[in-house]
């Protein structure tokens, strides 16, 4: 007897992260890029790399493409000419003096206290020591208590903790700042700096050579991060939220051309990075409507992915349409089994769109860092295998999607033994296919028909993270007023060449998601006052791009956040919130 064919099982890591240098310093506000490069970005690879049975879909923005190329260029030009950090937080490893102030001292203190107690902190007797001083000494009155030698080695010790496990494992470097514990010299430090630099600077080829010998797939999100239903049509919220409000302007202006333009832009710096075109497109934060499919159709990707409600809700509205049109009742809906494990198509389309796996998906970004990393993975895979039997027959895929960044930290080791584990599991499972969906779209496997798409994201299926707070319409509002000043300079011709390029890109920054994630009196107050603050000046410095004054809104905090009491437990490294996702 022949064994029953092979289930395909796609993991996609979706890497994001949003700008975050202050358009009007040049200076980096927060570190997230270049710390989620040395230790996730830097990890993923390395575990790919280390298992020549491993595949995955890795997804990355342009805008983190870009980051980290230009990180990785100023870490260069410090290390070779002795030109400024671009961070203040790295700028600790370098030569330059410490700010004498008390509160600019507490702000250095309190950066390098973000990271994960348990799993970052505690793990280094060294850093939990110096790590419980700063803490103490985290006042503008206690700061000036605060040594040079203490605040430079709590650096230290805050980038060794973010350095990625395979890396700890592999590097003398690494090891010898380990071991000696305290009192780094400058030339240690400058040591680690080179480090930093290497890391960085290798992410994008690492990830291009593992696409180039047949590793892994690299897929890509529209430009900045925007979420394409929204740009379209403000009416798409309403979808999944009937009731949901919307900003006071009708529709963001001229928003179909702005979500072709983060569309077109991505396959463009996709390509110069990696050398080729992307087949497929992980929507920013998976939100998707039937014009934002029909857009990525039209600029010949192969497939696209979202979330199982989307799905769901979508098949319900299908059935409810066929019912309308035929008079009759339209059928039950297929069980989600069934249903979920298919490609889909649009009528008259050519894109292949899947759909995640929530459930299983966060059983990687919320359940497992609790478990021994080898359960974690024995038991993954189990799940799976028990899906497969359930799913046997034809044209069935397997969909699993979440961050490749944002978990790792909760888990011991940042996820090492978990994901070495998990590709060893999978990989040699005999009903499991670990493939890409460039392969699977490849092979024929045949889309069912979707005959209505409901708006929504992996995020409980809606687009209300984005819109609907008054807070978050109150943003958008700012950002059609800045749209209507934009296209009213360039109407007058008054922006041409690289000054119409310049401001077309910063207007690009401010069309991200990220800073609607973040307003609403529900997420943490310091998060909130972080991203508020530098969405208003991204929007100021396309207003000087403009050549016009900022209006005096943009100097009003939209959103206040909760309070830090209120908050606690559910911040990751004192900013930026867990976002594996929020079913």
């Amino acid at each position: 007897m022949t064994s029953p064919p092979r289930v395909p099982v796609v993991l996609l890591w979706h890497m994001h992260q949003p700008q975050y240098r202050d358009a009007l310093t040049g200076q980096y506000t927060l570190p997230w890029t270049y710390l989620h490069a040395i230790k996730d970005y830097t990890d993923m690879a390395a575990h790919l790399e280390a298992n020549p049975a491993a595949r995955a879909v890795v997804n990355f923005t342009p805008i983190l493409l870009e980051q980290l190329d230009e990180l990785a260029g100023r870490l260069a030009a410090h290390l070779e000419r002795g030109e400024p950090l671009p961070d203040p937080v790295l700028a600790l490893l370098g030569p330059a003096p410490l700010p004498p102030r008390g509160a600019e001292r507490v702000d250095l203190l309190r950066a390098c206290l973000r990271a994960q107690r348990k799993t970052m902190i505690e793990r280094f007797g060294p850093y939990l020591e110096l790590a419980t001083l700063a803490e103490g000494l985290a006042t503008p009155e206690r700061a000036v208590y605060a040594s040079d030698q203490l605040i430079r080695d709590l650096a230290v010790w805050y980038h060794i903790a973010w350095i990625g496990e395979t890396v700890r494992r592999s590097d003398v470097r690494i090891a010898a700042l380990t071991e000696q514990g305290r009192d780094f010299s400058a030339g240690q430090r400058r040591e680690l700096l080179a480090l930093v630099a290497e890391l960085l600077g290798g992410v994008i080829p690492r990830f291009r050579r593992l696409r180039e010998q047949g590793r892994c797939e690299l897929s890509v999100s529209p430009y900045s991060h925007p979420i394409l239903p929204l740009l379209e049509d403000f009416e798409a919220a309403r979808e999944s939220v009937p009731d949901s409000p919307l900003p006071r302007h009708p529709a963001y202006p001229g928003g179909g051309e702005r979500a072709a333009w983060h569309v077109a832009e991505s396959i463009r710096v996709f390509t110069r990075y990696f050398g080729a075109r992307p087949e497929g497109c992980w929507p920013s934060e998976g939100a998707v409507s039937a014009p934002a499919l029909r857009l990525l159709d039209a600029h010949g990707f192969r497939w696209a992915a979202s979330s199982a409600n989307v799905l769901r809700a979508s098949l319900a509205a299908s059935t409810a349409q066929r019912a309308d049109r035929d008079g009759a009742p339209g059928g039950s809906l297929p069980s989600d089994q069934a249903a979920l494990d298919r490609l889909y198509q649009l009528p008259g389309g050519r894109l292949a769109c899947v759909f995640r796996d929530d459930r299983l998906s966060d059983l990687i970004g919320f359940t497992y860092a609790t478990w021994h990393g080898d359960d974690a993975a024995r038991n993954f895979a189990n799940e799976l295998a028990q899906r497969a039997r359930a799913a046997a027959g034809p044209d069935r895929v397997i969909l699993i999607a979440l961050d490749g960044e944002n978990a790792w930290e909760y888990y011991p080791f940042n996820g090492y033994y978990f994901l070495h584990a998990l590709y060893a599991a999978l990989a040699s499972d005999p009903s499991l296919e670990l493939t890409t969906l460039a392969d699977c779209v490849a092979r024929g496997l045949r889309p069912l028909p979707l005959q209505r798409v409901v708006a929504g994201s992996w995020v409980h299926g809606t687009l209300g993270t984005w819109m609907g707070d008054a807070a978050k319409n109150a943003a958008w509002d700012l950002l059609c007023e800045a749209k209507l000043a934009f296209d009213e300079t360039l109407a007058r011709q008054e922006l041409i060449g690289e000054r119409r390029s310049a401001a077309e890109r910063q207007l690009a920054l401010c069309e991200s998601s990220d800073w609607f994630w973040w307003f609403g009196d529900y997420n943490p107050a310091e998060a909130v006052r972080q991203f508020d603050e530098l969405y208003r000046r991204q929007l100021a410095n396309l207003y000087r791009l403009l050549g016009r004054a900022a209006p005096e809104s943009l100097s009003r905090p939209l959103s206040t956040g909760r309070g830090a009491a209120e908050a606690a437990g559910e911040m990751e490294h004192g900013g930026v919130m867990r976002r594996a996702s929020a079913t």
